[in-house]
């Protein structure tokens, strides 16, 4: 089987060799500041193919990509397209060439419709006014595509991640762009939703469409990549004529250094009981009669698709959202949570699946990042001291091992130290129970193998641990345990010994 998948990608890549250079790069370069980011970079895209960009944060992937959808403009190289001499100087000169750019964080406007969302900037007119019919329903033709169900007249603010990622992904087949760079499109989608992405990739592959795929999750290079090009600190080490390549080489390229594991070994749990949760139901309806309990040093993971119902769930334990049925248990004392204040005091911490929306400050210090949440630790009558908060945070970030500076802002972090700012953040409260929403959404292979050493050592430490996540191999790799939800509905809990890929998907569909 194995063999025959290799000869079919084999016999693609071939194919398509024999099909017209659409997209040339060479030599881009890009420095900030006088720091190299991109030097001497060549790529190739022919006709009716996918390019998977691959690298470590901080590797070049989005300056190449942002270079050639004319977001940026390169120190050096050149670019041909269709023949042509091709230099935009800005997206929508890139679109107008026939370029499109799906961004990793999405870039939706939440008090716009969707089909506003899907059309902005280029509205359909008739008559000298704007054709909101003619909007509805060609925004409802893209959404069906991907299978979406939901009416185009929804305000994008009501829509959680993975559905906004599906517009974002809605908007970009209305561009009738002939390469379109996707840029972590799955990080926020199941298994569901990357299937029917996945087929629409196919299906436009084969009208000629072309595609750069930029993804952490190596799993899915292999079934929707023709070639593999890996960058690595600005450079293009390697590049594969085929997808079929095994993860352990993929792994090396990227890092410069084998992974032995990506994840980390993790101690049987303690017999003692640290949370309990007893039919739980949301005010929301989001789910309903949902219990189970979590011990010390476990490590507790949430699966089902994008919609069961995982994200309220934790979210109302930590406070976040009111619950109207059911009870939590602490240490054996039930709690009264009226707020996220109240979770926090309790000793139940919440790693938010929306990283740069409700996670960290762009705008503010890694350092007052790093206070938020720790402001009682930090301050005395009334007053913050600034010197106490730069010890603090420089600490912390050693402790988790945050590359950046203690007074740098935020925004200029990558996304996986981004994310340490907040797991450290919580660490520095020691809580009894820390929950991660989506641990590692957009987070390169690197910097996931440190994150879920982290998981491991707080589980070691003896914290109760509950770890949601839409990557199943993630949640498999980690957890002692898995519940499966569907339709805001328990479908059971997994032993590891029987939490198999298998197992997990016949509940999370039944």
């Amino acid at each position: 089987m194995a063999a025959a998948v290799v000869e079919q990608s084999l016999a693609a890549s071939r194919q398509a060799e024999g099909r017209a250079v659409r997209l040339s790069v060479t030599g881009a370069g890009k420095a900030y500041a006088g720091t190299t980011v991109l030097q001497g970079v060549d790529l190739t895209v022919r006709e009716g193919e996918v390019v998977a960009l691959l690298g470590e944060n901080g590797a070049g992937k989005s300056t190449l990509s942002s270079i050639i959808a004319g977001l940026v403009r390169p120190d050096a190289g050149s670019m041909v397209w269709e023949g042509q001499p091709y230099a935009p100087t800005s997206p929508g000169d890139a679109l107008a060439h026939g370029i499109g750019l799906i961004h990793q964080e999405m870039r939706l406007l939440p008090d716009l419709t969707i089909a506003e969302n899907v059309f902005v900037g280029r509205l359909p007119m008739t008559g000298g006014r704007i054709d909101r019919e003619q909007m509805r329903s060609r925004a409802s033709e893209q959404l069906r595509r991907l299978g979406l169900d939901i009416s185009p007249d929804t305000p994008v603010r009501r829509l959680r991640v993975a559905a906004q990622q599906q517009v974002e992904i809605a908007k970009a087949l209305t561009l009738k762009a002939r390469l379109l760079i996707l840029d972590e499109p799955t990080a926020a989608l199941g298994g569901d939703e990357t299937d029917r992405l996945f087929t629409q990739i196919e299906a436009l592959k084969r009208e000629g469409y072309s595609f750069i795929y930029i993804s952490h999750r190596l799993e899915e290079i292999a079934r929707i990549a023709d070639r593999i090009v890996v960058l690595r600190d600005g450079q293009r080490v390697a590049e594969h004529q085929t997808a079929q390549v095994p993860v352990s080489v993929l792994l090396r390229d990227m890092v410069g250094r084998n992974i032995d594991r990506l994840f980390p070994h993790v101690a049987a749990p303690r017999p003692r009981e640290v949370l309990r949760v007893e039919g739980l139901r949301s005010a929301t309806g989001a789910f309903s009669d949902i219990s189970f309990a979590v011990r010390d040093g476990e490590i507790f993971g949430i699966a089902g698709i994008v919609g069961a119902g995982r994200t309220e769930l934790v979210r109302s334990i930590a406070g976040a959202d009111p619950l109207a049925a059911g009870t939590i248990t602490l240490d054996g004392a039930v709690l009264r949570l009226t707020g996220p204040a109240d979770a926090i005091g309790a000793g139940i911490v919440l790693v938010p699946e929306d990283r740069k929306g409700q996670g960290v400050l762009l705008e503010h210090s890694v350092g007052d990042n790093l206070a938020l949440g720790n402001m009682d630790r930090l301050g005395g009558h009334g007053w913050i001291d600034p010197a106490k908060i730069r010890d603090f945070g420089t600490r912390m970030m050693e402790r988790l091992g945050v590359k950046g500076r203690v007074g740098q802002q935020a925004r200029y972090l990558s996304g996986g130290n981004q994310q340490k700012v907040v797991i450290a953040r919580w660490v520095a409260r020691e809580p009894k129970v820390f929950i991660l929403d989506e641990p590692t959404r957009g987070i390169d292979v690197g910097a996931r193998a440190a994150i879920y050493e982290v998981i491991a050592e707080l589980a070691g430490s003896g914290m109760a641990v509950v770890v949601v996540s839409s990557d199943l191999e993630e949640v498999l790799g980690l957890a002692h345990r898995v519940m499966v939800l569907a339709r805001g509905r328990q479908m059971g809990i997994l032993d590891r010994a029987d939490a198999t890929n298998l197992a997990v998907m016949a509940l999370a569909t039944a």
